[in-house]
C-alpha cells in the first residue's frame, strides 16, 4: 500500500508562484528615495507589492517599479512635510545624513539607536 505525505499539498499547475523576494532593508532603517528628495523610517514590509492597482497605475509608466519585489512602508519627510510612503526596494538607497527623521509618529513607534537606525518599542514587537 502507497503511503500518502499528510503534510504536503499538491501543486495546480496552473498557479504561478512568485519568486522569492528578499528584503534589502530591515525595520527601522532610515532609507531615501533614488529619484525623489525624501526620506522615511521603514515601519512595515511587504514581500511583494501589495497596494491597489489604482495606486500602481498612478506611478508615470517610465518610473514604474515592478512588482514582483519588496514594498516598504515608511514613516517619510521631505523639507515641506511628513506623511506615509510606499516604495519599492528599486528605488530606496541607505540614508548617510546621519540626521534624525524628524516624523511625528517616529516616537510612538521607535527608539533611537544609532545615526541610521531606529528600534521598534518593546510594547509594538511580536
Amino acid at each position: 500500500m502507497d503511503r500518502i505525505e499528510t503534510n504536503t499539498l499538491p501543486l495546480d499547475p496552473e498557479i504561478v508562484l512568485p519568486a522569492v523576494a528578499h528584503a534589502r532593508f530591515n525595520v527601522g532603517d532610515v532609507v531615501r528615495h533614488r529619484l525623489f528628495d525624501f526620506r522615511g523610517v521603514v515601519f512595515d514590509i511587504d514581500p511583494v507589492f501589495a497596494n491597489s492597482e489604482e495606486w500602481y497605475d498612478a506611478i508615470p509608466e517610465a518610473v514604474r517599479p515592478r512588482k514582483d519585489q519588496p514594498f516598504y512602508h515608511l514613516l517619510a519627510e521631505n523639507g515641506e512635510s511628513s506623511y506615509v510612503a510606499y516604495v519599492s526596494q528599486q528605488n530606496l538607497i541607505t540614508d548617510e545624513s546621519e540626521e534624525p527623521v524628524e516624523h511625528p509618529a517616529i516616537g510612538g513607534l521607535f527608539d533611537r539607536v544609532g545615526s541610521n537606525r531606529y528600534k521598534l518599542k518593546s510594547v509594538h514587537r511580536h
